[in-house]
């Protein structure tokens, strides 16, 4: 809109905002009013340097004209189409790119609107396939501590960040988790895959050894923690988990909600380290987060023992009433395009190496006490003030807005995600940039 600078609300009561520090936020309000390629643009009119590709998910770059040309189009011919017993082409043309793109045993789709449902519908997968396989004892599921896998019940119960489940009472039952992979007195400041730890995997033998496997539909991780500050897999340690679920026939599931769509210089993170997962969660970039969408992937053998039984009736009791809506639909092909187009997960795996020293060159700044990377995946851990957790990671948050550009924070850890189109002189004004506020925040 030609009067949209300055465009603050009034009143900004109504909006009770998600995971915000509310009322820090509407004392001083970071409002966005536009975005373009590798910028957004505040309320005042600044240019803003997105180091985050918004969530994690705007891996084209912002405002794309073959995607938002693509939405136009769709609204003007389809706007809506049921999801129950009706289709439309272009989520069945969907579905084939993504089976494509995958390229490994993954056969078919289940479409949903965000990566919290992708999750919903991937742990019912897992145990709706053990009953379909008269394996009805098969009913726990196993996560890892710190990992991140949405908001709704059956993610944060196989999630394990505190904060996001001690308000929520008792969870679903029947979880277990196992520890997570940090190691910041043997790994800090590791280049890509830590050394060490990769022994860590063989506490979910010990979890299958406890509860016996015969109790246990599958096992879901992050190959890359990213919500809880850039947890990077040691090495051989997924590779370890996929041969022990194989093993006990437990179903691996590889939440690639962040990892997915080039994140990691390849499709998905999958690819990027060869290993197959049974169940695929995904989302964020599949739409270049331009439009709500996830789709979860899944091998023909788990999709071939649901169908059985008449043909007349319903296989899988589940999905939602915007599953595969054609505008987001049509949001999805053109994200694939203008990825396969511009080449850009290739970019992402040339920039990386360039990422990853101009990142590990905070070594040595104030505060910090680990960086870590993976593909354009980024983290600088910080000491935290006594008795004051997350506070100097925020306070470096705001100071990053002040100065133009765009950060996230995990506790006392800023994460980075750029955009795969991000050039190298835009890599060296973001760092500098983190450079400049942790010499200056205390």
């Amino acid at each position: 809109m030609s009067n949209r600078l300055n465009a603050t609300p009034n009143d900004l009561r109504a909006f009770w905002m998600p995971f915000t520090a509310n009322r820090q936020f509407k004392q001083d309000p970071r409002m966005l009013v536009g975005a373009r390629d590798m910028h957004f643009t505040a309320a005042d009119g600044r240019k803003i340097l997105d180091g985050t590709a918004g969530l994690w998910c705007v891996n084209a770059g912002h405002c794309r004209p073959k995607i938002t040309e693509a939405i136009a189009a769709q609204a003007g011919e389809l706007d809506y189409a049921p999801a129950f017993q009706m289709g439309h082409p272009k989520a069945f043309e969907l579905a084939n790119r993504l089976v494509d793109l995958v390229g490994n045993k993954m056969a078919h789709v289940l479409f949903t609107n965000s990566g919290s449902e992708s999750v919903e519908t991937a742990l019912k997968v897992a145990i709706a396939y053990h009953r379909a396989k008269g394996n009805g004892s098969r009913f726990r599921l196993i996560g890892r501590e710190r990992g991140y896998h949405g908001v709704n019940f059956g993610g944060i119960s196989v999630g394990g960040i505190v904060s996001n489940r001690k308000m929520f009472g008792t969870l679903l039952t029947g979880v277990d988790h196992m520890p997570h992979t940090h190691l910041p007195d043997r790994n800090a400041f590791s280049k890509g895959e830590p050394e060490h730890g990769g022994d860590l995997a063989d506490e979910l033998q010990r979890i299958v050894t406890l509860h016996d496997a015969s109790t246990i539909a599958a096992v879901i991780v992050e190959p890359v923690a990213g919500s809880t500050g850039v947890l990077i897999p040691p090495k051989g340690y997924l590779q370890r988990l996929r041969d022990i679920c194989t093993q006990h026939g437990i179903l691996l599931i590889f939440d690639e909600v962040i990892t997915g769509y080039g994140r990691m210089g390849a499709p998905f993170a999958s690819n990027y380290y060869g290993i197959q997962p049974d169940i695929m969660v995904t989302a964020k970039g599949l739409t270049n987060g331009v439009i709500p969408m996830g789709a979860v992937f899944v091998t023909a053998e788990i999709h071939d023992a649901f169908m059985t039984g008449p043909e007349h009736l319903i296989e899988f009791m589940h999905g939602y009433t915007y599953s595969g809506n054609p505008i987001a639909s049509a949001a999805a092909l053109a994200t694939l395009d203008t990825y396969k187009e511009e080449g850009l997960f290739e970019r992402a795996a040339d920039l990386a190496p360039y990422w990853q020293e101009a990142l590990h060159s905070l070594k040595g700044e104030p505060h910090v006490i680990d960086v870590r990377n993976i593909g354009l995946i980024g983290a600088v851990e910080l000491s935290p003030i006594s008795g004051e957790p997350t506070k100097r990671a925020f306070s470096c948050f705001v100071r990053a807005w002040e100065k133009g550009f765009l950060i996230r924070t995990t506790g006392d850890i800023i994460a980075m995600s750029p955009p795969l189109i991000i050039s190298k002189g835009q890599i060296d004004e973001l760092i500098d940039g983190v450079r400049g506020v942790l010499r200056e925040v205390q």
